[in-house]
């Protein structure tokens, strides 16, 4: 129970932090032989998928965007299902070996952010992202050329 209680006032008190604290900072030149295993997106996508996220869309970036390789775009169902699916997708990225993550929105978690470097994630509540429709933004250049 106790662990339960110390793992809950961390995730409150500091909502970007995903649990734990490293004096030393964390290696971007090569990825840990746990990340090696396996890619970021297939652990993102598998995140999403256990954790019962809604219309989860991939738009790969290459050729449109220089800050990362992938952006996934997922809805939660409401906002303690969203804030909960950005907290454990940061937890299991960190776990797997690639690094920590930068999270933006938590709080409101009408719209969460995850900067996991090759991969972006939006987490959206389905109103949120229906007016911002990001997938429309970031289709350009898909249809082929006219």
């Amino acid at each position: 129970m106790e662990t339960i209680v110390n793992l809950m006032t961390s995730v409150h008190l500091s909502p970007v932090d995903t649990g734990t604290t490293q004096s030393s900072a964390p290696s971007s030149s090569s990825p840990s032989p746990m990340a090696a295993s396996g890619s970021l997106l297939d652990l993102v996508l598998r995140s999403l998928d256990d954790d019962q996220a809604q219309d989860v869309v991939t738009i790969p970036l290459e050729g449109k965007s220089s800050v990362s390789d992938h952006m996934v775009i997922a809805s939660g169902r409401s906002t303690r299902q969203v804030a909960t699916m950005a907290q454990k997708l940061a937890e299991r990225i960190k776990h797997g070996g690639f690094g920590h993550v930068r999270i933006e929105g938590l709080p409101a978690a009408d719209w969460v952010l995850i900067d996991a470097g090759d991969v972006v994630i939006h987490v959206f509540r389905p109103e949120v992202r229906s007016f911002y429709n990001l997938e429309r933004m970031w289709a350009f250049g898909d249809q082929g050329a006219a």
